[in-house]
C-alpha cells in the first residue's frame, strides 16, 4: 500500500441517521467507562482501507458507535502516534505488521485491549505482554516463475537465498514494512549476527523493487525467478485478471523455518483515549465471529485469527504452514532498520 496520511469519514447511511435522531434528541455522547451509540472513536489505521472500512462499516451498523479514520503506512502511523503522544485523538491502532504495534507499545503508548478481544484470540496470535491482539494474519511465501524453477529447484529455506547461485535471481521488496517484519522474525529465529550476514548476502543477490506486487510482477515477466513477498498478493491477483500471476506459483517453507513466518496484523487501544469503552468494543468486534467473517469472505485473503473462524477455503490452512513461533511482542523494527541500512538495503 502507498498512502498519505489522511482522515476519512467512515459513518455509514445508518450512522447518519442515528446521528440525526441524536442531534434531534440533544442526546449527550456516552462518558468513558461505557460505550454508546453517541460515541465517535478515532482509528489509526495502517491496514488494508478496503478490510478496515468493511469493518468499520459494519461495526457503525450493529453498534451505532460511529468511525473517523485516517489512513498511512505501518512506520508513518507508529511513528505520528509515537510524536502524538498522549496528546494524540487516536483510540484505536490497527497495523499490516506487529513491529510497528510494538514501537508503539514500548513507547508505553497503549492501555488494555479489552477482555472480550483477548478471549476472541488465541495466544498464538497475540504478544505475551497482553496490551494488543491479532486481528489478521499473512504468510511468508516464495513466488516462483512456473517456466523457470521446478519444485526440485526451489530452495528448501530462506535461508539458501544467501548462496551465491542465487545471485540476481530473487528478489524482494526491502523498503517495505512487510519485508521488513519478515527479517525482525529472522533475527528472533536465528539471531542478530545470522541476519546480518543473511542481509549482507541478499544485498549481493536480489533484486529490489518498490511493492511486493511489483516483485511479483517482476516474477511473472521471468525478470527474476522468485520473489519473497506475503501470500495474499498472489490470491488478490488470481481472483481477479490473473494477469500478473498467471505464471507464479506459490512455495511454501513449512518446517518452522524463518521464510514459513506468519506475520500477525495487530490491533491496540491507546492508553489516552477518551473513549476506552468503545474503542475495546470495536477491537472485539473485529476479532468476533462477524468481524473475522469479513476476512474470511472478502477480497483481502488474509487469514481470520479470532473466534475460530476458519481461512478462505482457497487458502492453505493455518495450522498446515507450520509456521515457527515468534512473539510478535519480541520484534524489534529500530533493529531491522539499523541491520538493513548498515547491509546497504535501505
Amino acid at each position: 500500500m502507498h498512502r498519505s496520511l489522511r482522515l476519512l469519514s467512515a459513518a455509514t447511511a445508518a450512522a447518519v441517521a442515528a446521528l440525526a435522531l441524536a442531534a434531534c434528541s440533544s442526546a449527550s455522547p456516552s462518558p468513558s467507562g461505557s460505550a454508546g451509540a453517541g460515541d465517535t472513536i478515532t482509528v489509526y489505521n495502517a491496514q488494508h482501507e478496503e478490510l478496515t472500512q468493511s469493518w468499520i462499516d459494519a461495526f457503525t451498523k450493529a453498534t451505532g458507535i460511529k468511525v473517523q479514520v485516517r489512513n498511512g503506512e505501518d512506520p508513518e502511523v507508529a511513528q505520528q502516534l509515537i510524536q502524538e503522544g498522549d496528546r494524540s485523538p487516536a483510540d484505536v491502532f490497527l497495523t499490516e505488521n506487529s513491529p510497528s504495534m510494538s514501537a508503539v507499545e514500548k513507547a508505553g503508548l497503549l492501555g488494555s485491549p479489552g477482555a472480550e478481544a483477548l478471549k476472541n484470540v488465541p495466544a498464538e496470535y497475540r504478544p505475551s505482554s497482553g496490551k494488543w491482539v491479532g486481528i489478521a494474519a499473512r504468510s511468508t511465501v516464495l513466488a516462483y516463475n512456473k517456466s523457470k524453477l521446478t519444485e526440485a529447484q526451489l530452495p528448501a529455506s530462506l535461508m539458501d537465498l544467501a548462496d551465491p547461485s542465487w545471485k540476481g535471481r530473487w528478489a524482494a521488496s526491502p523498503s517495505g514494512a512487510d519485508f521488513q517484519a519478515i527479517v525482525s522474525a529472522l533475527v528472533q529465529l536465528k539471531g542478530a549476527d545470522a541476519a546480518e550476514k543473511w542481509l549482507t548476502a541478499m544485498k549481493a543477490n536480489s533484486v529490489a523493487y518498490k511493492g511486493n506486487s511489483t516483485a511479483m510482477k517482476a516474477v511473472n515477466a521471468g525478470e527474476v525467478d522468485c520473489a519473497v513477498i506475503y501470500h495474499y498478493y498472489w490470491f488478490g491477483d488470481q481472483a481477479q485478471t490473473g494477469e500478473n500471476s498467471k505464471n507464479v506459483a506459490l512455495h511454501y517453507f513449512k518446517n518452522q523455518d524463518p521464510g514459513a513466518f506468519v506475520s500477525i496484523s495487530g490491533g491496540g487501544v491507546l492508553k489516552s483515549s477518551k473513549h476506552q469503552a468503545a474503542a475495546q468494543k470495536f477491537l472485539a468486534f473485529v476479532t468476533g465471529v462477524e468481524g473475522q467473517k469479513i476476512l474470511q469472505t472478502g477480497t483481502s485473503f488474509e487469514y481470520p485469527v479470532g473466534s475460530g473462524v476458519a481461512a478462505n477455503p482457497k487458502l492453505v490452512p493455518l495450522e498446515d504452514l507450520q509456521a515457527p513461533t515468534v512473539d510478535p511482542a519480541t520484534l524489534n523494527s529500530k533493529q531491522v532498520t539499523d541491520l538493513m541500512t548498515k547491509a546497504g538495503l535501505l
